[in-house]
């Protein structure tokens, strides 16, 4: 979208900013440097096997040091301000930048780091003891300048914004060396886990397929290519969807986990936010939010979520794994959290708190409320 402005520059330790200016902005194009004294950015995490599952675990302690709740006059994804050095140095719509204590990357040479991954057929070896360089990228893209709200709270303009912000990175990302799938997502509440008030989110370019999406490989494989658009076409003539439009349906999944789950298709196959046409990005800067407000007008305080937007991994199953939100809350009632105890946490055995039928019909009540 041409109206969409994309500035890059970086930052003091040589880590990438880019502002997305709406549409509709009324700021200039110039934008101040960043010209704090910063500490070189920490060494690359290691990642480590465990060969019980093959699954890769990135040890990144560098991630101990970073930011819990500060208070919103040291908010440090505010512009930044002469008593507040933050890591964007001057006013924005939208900014993306390098996360300064990442779990995966800096990118380094990718492929021919020391140690570093050498594809999938490497990654899938199993072994004692094996580690490999956490080669990657991590992103944290700023939804606002204001020090609190969420994406519910965004303008039409400034969320089609993000959206283009999310395309732009997920196309740049795929084509890195070393990465094979890229993955955007929002933590909104305390309750997740939510070190920063700020409305943001974050990517993650990881150097692997990740196990979500491995086990989601298997599933085609075994039930054939049209399985996404089968469950679409299923879940559209039940009793579980929230809303449609004429790009996307939302709706509460059949064997939904969560007391609160919400999943969102796009109506053609397209594997990631880089493929969608500026049509379905319109639509979907008008649906998400109105899914989002929904969700906050359960109960009388906002609902605590992750936004999970599932992509197809960059050089497999292009053709078959469809682009896919996926927004989870732990909340089952008012005052009360669904906590993952031995079943969920130990055996991945999930047992339900909520009957996924009622559980759509109260979301699409507050939906149409909100």
């Amino acid at each position: 979208m041409a109206s969409i402005t994309k500035r890059s520059t970086v930052l003091a330790d040589g880590r990438e900013l880019i502002y997305f200016d709406d549409a509709d902005t009324t700021l200039p194009p110039e934008r101040k440097a960043d010209e704090r004294p910063l500490d070189p950015r920490p060494e690359t995490a290691t990642m480590r096997q465990d060969v019980l599952t093959g699954e890769w675990v990135s040890i990144a302690a560098s991630r101990q040091n970073r930011a819990f709740l500060p208070p919103a006059e040291l908010d440090p994804l505010a512009p930044a301000s002469a008593t507040n050095p933050s890591e964007i140095p001057d006013v924005y719509d939208v900014a993306v930048f390098e996360n300064r204590s990442p779990s995966f990357g800096p990118l380094l040479a990718g492929p021919d780091a020391p140690n570093a991954p050498q594809g999938i057929d490497d990654l899938t070896t199993l072994g004692l003891g094996r580690t490999r360089t956490s080669v990657g990228r991590c992103e944290v893209v700023c939804f606002s300048p204001e020090t609190h709200g969420s994406f519910s709270g965004l303008s039409t303009s400034r969320a089609r914004t993000v959206i283009e912000a999310w395309a732009d990175r997920t196309a740049a990302l795929s084509a890195l060396p070393g990465i094979e799938q890229v993955f955007p997502f929002e933590n909104r509440g305390e309750a997740i886990g939510v070190t920063l008030h700020h409305p943001h989110g974050q990517i993650y370019a990881y150097p692997y397929v990740t196990p979500r999406t491995s086990t989601l490989l298997r599933s085609i494989e075994s039930y054939g290519p049209t399985l996404f658009a089968d469950l679409l076409d299923a879940e559209r003539q039940g009793p579980r969807v929230i809303l449609s439009g004429e790009h996307f349906t939302a709706f509460v999944p059949f064997a939904a986990r969560w007391p609160v789950e919400v999943h969102l298709l796009p109506h053609r196959h397209v594997p990631d936010f880089a493929g969608l046409t500026d049509d379905e990005r319109d639509e979907l800067a008008v649906l998400y939010p109105r899914i989002l407000r929904g969700l906050d007008a359960l109960y009388d305080d906002p609902t605590p979520y992750i936004a999970a937007w599932h992509q197809a991994p960059v050089n497999v199953g292009r053709d078959t794994v469809r682009l896919m939100l996926q927004i989870t809350s732990p909340r089952r009632a008012a005052s009360k959290l669904k906590f993952l105890a031995g079943s969920e946490a130990a055996m991945g055995a999930w047992i339900g708190d909520l009957v996924p039928e009622d559980t759509a019909a109260f979301i699409r009540e507050a939906v149409e409320r909100a």
